[in-house]
């Protein structure tokens, strides 16, 4: 029989990107489901008992991790990251694989062949390897994880891949968040109070409840009439007001 996988992503655009790059590199993989978020993941997990989950780090409701820790039968786990951080260390001394998002060719390529052997001549011990890296990671999970270094913004059909370094801000939108760069405005989902826990706080400093400015890119903080801050950027050509909770942060400039 040809063997069957699940994809768990919360990104529909990048769940079907992996999807297409397996088909490329393992056509006779059969993909049983692909779903965008915890629950739904563990629900036909447990329903169609693939061999192999392709599982996001981050999802709504349960994340990679949790749905992984509540499998009850042998599986080999692939877990989908956007950071290359502290968890994929326990991963990899565990043999559990990783892949990084976006998918790399080269990279998944590697899973895969990896996959392929543990599929031929499964050693019975998935569950201790995978329990084990789960405690690892549990053990660690006070650790800092690496700052987020890339934005990843749809675009029609495409996705658009944005160095957080060259974001001058990201304001707060209704349901998404606007990234604004020098060359223009992009739309994620990803709510502003989730970002600032990923961002490196040293250079992204939040101003205002819906807003997180690259400080680097502040050019000049002046005071209008009412007292209020306001700051002006290199390469945009508006000015963002900070609120009195953060107007200390600019005091010596």
């Amino acid at each position: 029989m040809s063997p069957t996988a699940l994809i768990a992503d919360d990104e529909p655009l990048l769940a079907e990107d992996l999807r297409r790059r397996l088909a490329v590199l393992w056509p006779e993989l059969g993909i049983v489901a692909i779903c965008h978020d915890g629950p739904a993941a563990l629900a036909r997990l447990e329903a169609d008992k693939p061999e192999i989950a392709f599982l996001d780090i981050r999802m709504p409701g349960l994340s990679g991790l949790e749905v992984a820790a509540r499998l009850d039968y042998p599986c080999q786990v692939v877990f989908v990251t956007a950071y290359d951080q502290y968890a994929v260390e326990a991963f990899e001394k565990a043999a559990i694989d990783y892949v990084l998002k976006p998918a790399d060719e080269a990279r998944l390529a590697k899973t895969i062949g990896r996959l392929r052997r543990a599929i031929r001549a499964p050693s019975g011990s998935e569950r201790s390897r995978l329990a084990e890296a789960l405690e690892k990671v549990s053990l660690r999970g006070t650790a800092q994880p690496a700052p987020l270094k890339w934005i990843r913004a749809s675009v029609g059909d495409a996705v658009r891949l944005v160095p957080v370094a060259e974001v001058r801000y990201f304001q707060a939108a209704d349901k998404y968040t606007a990234v604004m760069t020098a060359a223009g405005e992009l739309l994620i989902r990803t709510p502003i109070k989730e970002l600032a826990e990923q961002l490196d706080a040293e250079s992204f400093w939040q101003v205002h409840r819906g807003t997180i400015v690259n400080a680097r890119y502040v050019s000049a903080a002046r005071h209008d009439e009412s007292g209020r801050v306001l700051l002006s950027l290199r390469d945009r050509p508006e000015t963002l007001t900070v609120s009195r909770a953060y107007a200390h942060l600019f005091r010596q400039m």
